[in-house]
């Protein structure tokens, strides 16, 4: 296992949880090219912090990864709406992108 991850595993079996470590975890997961084990931390880091954008963007992009384009698609809308009233722009730019590709592949 990476020692990244591994550090932040026991991190988060010692019992710290929180938003940013769960961001990071998904995020290791998701550089490690394992998608399906980044969505459940990045869902949990938008549960811990609903309006983390960067997390929405990047549940979106590990769901899409991981062959489950519909809930990408759905992330990336909750994901837009949470940076534009935060005033995230570039976020809300970048995801809109990502979702209207989806919306075009599955002819929506």
């Amino acid at each position: 296992m990476n020692p990244v991850i591994a550090n932040l595993e026991k991190m988060l079996a010692s019992g710290k949880d929180n938003a940013l470590l769960r961001f990071s975890l998904g995020n290791a997961w998701l550089g490690a090219g394992e998608a399906t084990r980044a969505v459940p931390h990045l869902q949990k880091a938008v549960e811990h912090d609903p309006k983390y954008s960067a997390a929405w963007k990047l549940l979106g992009r590990a769901l899409n990864d991981s062959g489950d384009s519909r809930a990408a698609l759905e992330a990336y809308r909750k994901g837009i709406e949470v940076a534009e009233a935060r005033g995230d722009i570039q976020a809300a730019k970048e995801m809109k992108v990502f979702a209207r590709r989806i919306e075009k592949s599955l002819g929506l």
